[in-house]
């Protein structure tokens, strides 16, 4: 089994934390290994949990900026980033600028991606962060990140497009021969560029996949997803003939919310509980689920119950097809359901269950990329199998 391989072998051994102290000039001592940073804190919010060594040290090793560079920012401006005074920090409106609240203030746009609103804030870090030197912007916007991906540890939209940000922004060799304000303006830039092209995926993921759904066919979709809702609206909008079989999609009922909006469009649709899945699929065509996250391997993340949605499609020889923007593409690569930082919700059974009755509250499930026939990016319609090329294109 997996968790016995040497690779993944669980460290049980816990550290004491020892405060640094100053080493006398006269003596030479090896650094000691950095902290644990708030990116290998994310990956594993609890240190007891059983999570495989792998994910404790997969953030620390593809960050990027990683705890060695801040250790030795932090040693060559002589304190903690934490005690630095606050000469940086920009002011809005007579308050000191606040990533979290900008990001909120995104968020209150419904049709926005919580992972745009991230990008959207985290460009406005770089508009009004009054730092004087590209290490410091770096530093800033760094912790920038950090603290939006612990706004919710288990998003895996959230940190990805956290992780993709720093590396679209910042991958520019220009930056090395331009004075800083050039740089920064060149920082802005790139940063707006990408919160357009975020925002934009969506309506291209519509127009890439209308050549799949021809008239006379029966989708089946599972909870709610917004890429996948503007593909539906897309093909009612161009008058294709096609009904909708959605799922309930428990624990959350969000399949309940995607039939109404369906519905308003005037599009034929039929509401199953999750269970009835198999019993209908002679009649699907097609299945069309979104993404909480794609990865490494070509596989996704997504709502509970997806995975043996796609057992059954594969089964009786049903397309899986898969709608997710790019900035969704995670450096992850789980091996088996329990192999990734939980994401739990509570069940409403509508009846009182005894204490004695263990409850599975996972809200999500890791669908293997064989069961899965083509993902529709903003990048292009791809096979499982490109999924790798290009997450080496996006984070190298």
């Amino acid at each position: 089994m997996w968790w016995r391989s040497a690779s993944f072998i669980l460290d049980k051994q816990q550290s004491d934390t020892v405060p640094r102290q100053r080493n006398p000039p006269d003596t030479l001592t090896l650094p000691s290994p950095p902290p644990l940073s708030m990116a290998d804190a994310l990956q594993n919010p609890n240190p007891q949990n059983n999570i495989s060594a792998y994910y404790q040290t997969r953030a620390a090793h593809n960050a990027v900026v990683t705890s060695d560079w801040l250790a030795q920012a932090q040693a060559a401006i002589g304190h903690d980033l934490d005690d630095a005074p606050e000469t940086n920090v920009a002011t809005v409106a007579g308050k000191p600028f606040s990533v979290i609240d900008e990001f909120n203030s995104w968020r209150k746009q419904p049709e926005l991606a919580e992972a745009v609103a991230a990008i959207r804030a985290l460009a406005a870090v770089i508009r009004n962060c009054q730092a004087t030197t590209m290490m410091e912007l770096e530093i800033e916007l760094k912790k920038a990140s950090d603290s939006l991906k612990s706004w919710d540890t288990t998003s895996i939209s959230l940190t990805a497009g956290c992780d993709l940000f720093m590396r679209y922004v910042t991958r520019t060799s220009a930056l090395e021969y331009e004075d800083f304000n050039s740089a920064k303006s060149r920082l802005i830039e790139r940063a707006e560029k990408f919160g357009e092209i975020s925002y934009k995926a969506r309506r291209i993921i519509a127009m890439l996949s209308q050549d799949f759904i021809f008239d006379g066919c029966t989708i089946l979709v599972h909870g709610f997803s917004r890429v996948v809702f503007e593909v539906l609206k897309t093909a009612a909008q161009s008058k294709k003939l096609f009904r909708v079989f959605c799922t309930e999609g428990r624990p959350d009922r969000t399949g309940l919310r995607l039939s109404n909006e369906l519905a308003k469009l005037d599009v034929p649709v039929k509401l199953l509980i999750d269970s009835a899945v198999a019993y209908t699929m002679d009649e699907i065509d097609m299945v069309f689920v979104g993404a909480d996250g794609v990865v490494e391997s070509g596989g996704i993340i997504n709502m509970m119950g997806t995975f043996q949605i796609a057992l059954v499609a594969h089964s009786m020889n049903k397309p899986v097809y898969v709608a997710a923007e790019s900035y969704k593409f995670a450096r992850l690569y789980p091996l088996d359901q329990k192999d990734m930082v939980p994401a739990l919700h509570p069940i409403d059974f509508g009846v009182p269950i005894p204490s004695k009755v263990e409850v599975e509250t996972s809200a999500r499930d890791y669908t293997p990329p064989q069961y899965l026939t083509l993902l529709f990016t903003d990048l292009g319609v791809l096979t499982p199998s490109v999924v790798s090329d290009e997450l080496i294109q996006l984070y190298l």
